[in-house]
């Protein structure tokens, strides 16, 4: 069993089929709970990836439902995947506990949306912008610790380059104007962001000054995460800094971000538009 540090995205699909198993079988929460001799808490964060898949009460899960030898051995053959940590699980030191959730989604998504309405979303900046941040941030972190969390944007984004995902970030110009770290930390990170919309897999799109309110106008960060696994659809964060940070798998949620975020991008300045001064 796995120490937690969020689930994969394995772990997740896995978590979701044994869900629509039960309730394919017509069997409810505290039926599934007697099986497991457990409480129906148990089936619950079981469903919700919110615990180890123990073989024992997995077989005993499948068994209840009846499910045939042809749907039970994949699942049970993937246990031993789904209850692997995370590639980020050694970075636990360094990581909020939300973030452990998120970056679990983020690890195998084909698509990252995002937006920022004050700053360089995160998956765009550069090292020496992050731990700028970072220090205002976590005004408690020592040195040692902002460092790892550098290391593990960067990791982030090697990997997201490394699988072909792509990024797609809409943020305000104002961003560019609110200096984090000194003038050559900007300059840099300017220039990175003109290199990056040379690449194939980024999207850059940034909104005027002067630009007119738009649907996302006064919304706190906000990402999009697509995977193609078909047991999971589209999840969104809303980050509200400092309080609190909700993933949302709701579809009907998700799709009313994604329309606005959708505006939002359609009324600002196409892709590849220079980044202005």
């Amino acid at each position: 069993m796995r120490a937690r540090s969020g689930p994969t995205v394995e772990h997740r699909v896995l978590a979701v089929r044994l869900r629509m198993l039960r309730e394919r079988a017509g069997i409810s929460l505290r039926a599934a709970a007697e099986a497991l001799d457990a409480h129906p808490a148990t089936v619950r964060r079981i469903e919700r990836a919110e615990t180890g898949l123990d073989a024992r009460q997995v077989g005993e899960l499948l068994r209840c439902y009846g499910v045939s030898p042809a749907v039970a051995e994949p699942i049970m053959a993937g246990l031993g995947t789904a209850n692997q940590p995370g590639w980020w699980h050694r970075w636990r030191d360094a990581i909020e506990s939300w973030q452990q959730d998120v970056i679990g989604v983020e690890s195998s998504a084909s698509l990252v949306r995002t937006w920022h309405p004050a700053l360089v979303p995160e998956l765009l900046r550069t090292p020496a912008y992050a731990a700028a941040l970072y220090r205002t941030q976590y005004p408690e972190d020592s040195p040692a610790l902002r460092s790892r969390r550098v290391e593990l944007l960067r990791e982030r984004r090697r990997r997201m380059c490394e699988r072909g995902a792509a990024v797609w970030a809409l943020f305000p110009a104002a961003a560019l104007h609110t200096r984090v770290g000194g003038r050559e930390t900007m300059d840099e990170q300017r220039a990175a962001l003109t290199e990056a919309m040379k690449e194939q897999h980024v999207t850059v799109q940034v909104v005027p000054i002067d630009h007119p309110p738009h649907p996302l106008t006064g919304v706190p960060p906000l990402y999009i995460l697509r995977v193609p696994a078909p047991e999971i659809g589209d999840q969104a964060v809303l980050e509200t800094p400092g309080v609190r940070v909700d993933l949302i798998d709701d579809p009907e949620a998700v799709m009313a971000h994604r329309i606005r975020l959708d505006a939002a991008c359609a009324a600002a300045p196409g892709p590849g538009t220079p980044l202005p001064e």
